[in-house]
């Protein structure tokens, strides 16, 4: 299970520094790699909007 980017994201980029996979693009809104992913929830502990959910 991965997470994924909700559209409330803000592209702040938060979550693409915590990432320890590097699985997190840049883009109108992040994007998680879900091949990469480990599920670490680390992306969703530092967003402020709360825009990663686990699928």
């Amino acid at each position: 299970m991965a997470y994924k980017i909700t559209d409330d994201c803000i592209a702040c980029g938060a979550c693409q520094a915590e990432c320890p996979t590097d699985s997190i693009s840049e883009g109108d809104i992040y994007v998680i790699d879900p091949e990469t992913c480990i599920d670490c929830g680390a992306c969703a502990n530092v967003c402020p909007v709360d825009a990663p959910q686990p699928e």
